[in-house]
Order: C-alpha cells, then structure tokens, then sequence
C-alpha cells in the first residue's frame, strides 16, 4: 500500500505531529510514518522493536501470590460501591 488516507485527526494531534516534524526537520508525512512505525514496534529499517506501552511487559508473572494478595486487599475499598450515589 503506497498511500492511506486518515480521518478524525484532531487539531490536538496535528499540532502534536506538525511540532514533530518540525523539530525534525521532516514532512508532515514522515512525521505521521515515524510515530506509527514507533505505535506498531517497528523500527525505520521494518524489523520489530519496542511497542509504545510495553515498558512493564518485563514485571508480567513475576508477583508472588502473596504479594497479589497484599496488593488486592490494599484496593478492596475501591471495589465497594456507595449505594446512595446510585440513586
């Protein structure tokens, strides 16, 4: 695919985007390709990187059951529901 074509961009990202290329010293286009490439994990030369949000993949599996515990019984509050607020 040579071309795409993007709607519903708001004014806040196209600011965002027209910083960016202007910072580096890039078209508008290049801009856009270089965040998507860097959202999709994929680095200028195509092969896979690091995917925007994965930074704490690395903790995934490595709590303990009691350390589980410790931390559901510290958010139990936040899971009761104030009846009065829902009438």
């Amino acid at each position: 695919m040579d071309q795409l074509s993007l709607r519903g961009v708001d004014k806040e990202l196209e600011r965002r985007l027209k910083e960016i290329a202007r910072r580096e010293g890039v078209s508008l286009n290049k801009a856009a390709l270089m965040l998507m490439k860097k959202g999709a994990g994929l680095n200028e030369a195509g092969s896979s990187g690091t995917v925007i949000g994965s930074g704490l993949d690395r903790f995934i599996g490595r709590w303990s059951e009691k350390d589980e515990k410790r931390l559901l019984d510290s958010i139990a509050s936040c899971e009761a529901v104030d009846e009065a607020l829902w009438k």
